[in-house]
């Protein structure tokens, strides 16, 4: 059996540190390019009602209404977001949009439910069941509820990445910033899963050119004149 000497050890040992290293940047690079791509979209976010344009639909985007801590308060803070704008008469019509796919799991019905809790009309929340990612709902809002002028209701960071979503779909959107989560460490485990889904939205949209995993027929928006 050959003998592998330290040189060639050393050598080995050198060039895995080199290439890991040039993997560091290339991640750190990639990290700060999507998040400068999304963040363009900081100018056309809103925390104040009477700021905000109005618009005939908000799309709200879905979260779980329960968390392992308890109630989950990115649920409670977009509905009450979603619900104030509303009754601000800033929107008309609320599409509510999250994941369906089991039985015992549904965004939009608790959504609904918590909306009208909140002093929303029935009739002007319409349920989106195949929101199962921020660019599922985006992308739907157009293609299935023909919407081409929206309000986004989510918390700010995500109102960013589906901001640049709705732009590079055709879509002119704004967003309504929803009160964010101050506990510190639920914030600091968003900042790094907010950094990652950037990332990912960059890829979809610039490289992948990502669709909808469901689309349909077409759910037309009515309003009353």
């Amino acid at each position: 059996m050959k003998f592998v000497g330290f040189k060639t050890i050393f050598r080995f040992r050198k060039r895995l540190m080199i290439a890991a290293g040039f993997c560091l940047i290339a991640g750190v690079l990639l990290l700060w390019g999507a998040d400068r791509a999304v963040a363009a979209a900081r100018g056309r976010i809103f925390s104040a009602p009477e700021l905000i344009p109005p618009r005939d639909v908000a799309l709200v985007l879905g979260t779980s209404k329960q968390a392992k801590y308890g109630p989950n308060l990115y649920f409670r803070y977009r509905m009450d977001a979603a619900a104030r704008l509303y009754h601000a008469g800033k929107v008309r019509k609320l599409i509510v949009s999250g994941d369906n796919r089991r039985r015992d799991y549904n965004e939009p019905e608790d959504m609904r439910a918590a909306l009208i809790e909140r002093g929303v009309a029935s009739e002007d929340i319409y349920a989106d069941y195949a929101g199962l990612r921020t660019l599922d709902s985006v992308i739907r809002a157009k293609k299935i509820f023909g919407q081409t002028r929206i309000t986004v209701v989510s918390q700010k960071d995500h109102c960013e990445r589906a901001l640049y979503i709705a732009r590079n779909h055709g879509i002119n959107a704004v967003g309504f910033a929803a009160r964010d989560v101050s506990l510190r460490r639920f914030r600091l485990k968003q900042r790094w899963r907010e950094a990652f889904a950037r990332v990912l939205a960059v890829v979809d949209v610039k490289l992948l050119h990502r669709a909808p995993r469901h689309l349909g027929p077409p759910v037309p928006i009515e309003f009353q004149e």
